[in-house]
C-alpha cells in the first residue's frame, strides 16, 4: 500500500523547514557552508525557510499527512514564476548568512553554471524522518510528482550532496552527471530525469 501524499500549505512551512534542515545539516556540503556546528542549524534553517516559502507560493510542496516526509519543487522555464524569484531570494539569503555569505555565493554560482536551460521541474529538497526511512516514503513523494511530469512531458532536475539519496534518485530514473566539487572536495551530483510517459514507477526507498 502506497503512503498518502498531499500538497502542503503555508501552515506547513515550519515543520517542513525543520525536517529538511535536520536532514541536511550533517552532510558534507552543509558543513563546508557553515563550519561552526553550534550555529549551523539556525543559519541553514533560515536559508531553507526562504526556499520553502517561495515554493509554497510559486511551486509545489508535497508531504505526508503524518508530517514525516516532504519534497519541495519549483518549475523552471518560459512562462513560470521562477524568473521573478532569484533577486528576492538572494537578498534574503544574503542577510541570513552573515559572514558565510561568500560560501553561499560560491555554491550558488557553481550550481547556476550547471543548471539546465531546458524547461523542467527542480527538486530543491526531499527529506524523510530518520525513524521512517526505508518505508517507501521518499519513493512515494517522487512517484506522486513524477506522475504529473510524465503526463505533461516535463523532465526533472536535482542536485544531491548525499550518495545514498543519489542512489535512490537513480532508481527513479535520474541520471547523474560528473560531480561538482566544493573547495574542500565535498561533491554535488547534478541529476536529470527525462519524462517517461506511460511508465509507472514501483521503486521503494
Amino acid at each position: 500500500m502506497h503512503p498518502t501524499i498531499t500538497r502542503a500549505e503555508a501552515s506547513d512551512a515550519a515543520w517542513t523547514t525543520d525536517l529538511i534542515t535536520r536532514a541536511l545539516e550533517g552532510h558534507a556540503p552543509a558543513v563546508w557552508l557553515i563550519p561552526p556546528r553550534d550555529r549551523r542549524h539556525a543559519i541553514l534553517s533560515r536559508a531553507i525557510r526562504t526556499a520553502v516559502d517561495a515554493a509554497l507560493v510559486h511551486g509545489e510542496v508535497l508531504c505526508t499527512p503524518e508530517r514525516n516526509a516532504v519534497a519541495v519543487w519549483l518549475a523552471h522555464g518560459a512562462g513560470d514564476a521562477w524568473p521573478t524569484l532569484p533577486g528576492r531570494w538572494d537578498a534574503r539569503v544574503d542577510a541570513i548568512t552573515a559572514e558565510f555569505r561568500d560560501r553561499f555565493g560560491r555554491l550558488a554560482t557553481l550550481l547556476a553554471a550547471h543548471h539546465p536551460a531546458e524547461p523542467h521541474h527542480h527538486l530543491l529538497f526531499m527529506a524523510v524522518e530518520p525513524n521512517r526511512r526505508g518505508e517507501g516514503l521518499g519513493s512515494a513523494l517522487l512517484r506522486a510528482h513524477h506522475a504529473r511530469l510524465d503526463a505533461e512531458g516535463i523532465p526533472a532536475y536535482l542536485v544531491s550532496g548525499n550518495p545514498a539519496a543519489r542512489d535512490l534518485y537513480a532508481r527513479h530514473g535520474y541520471r547523474a552527471a560528473d560531480p561538482l566539487l566544493l573547495p574542500d572536495g565535498a561533491p554535488f551530483w547534478p541529476m536529470w530525469r527525462p519524462s517517461r510517459p506511460g511508465t509507472p514507477e514501483t521503486t521503494r526507498n
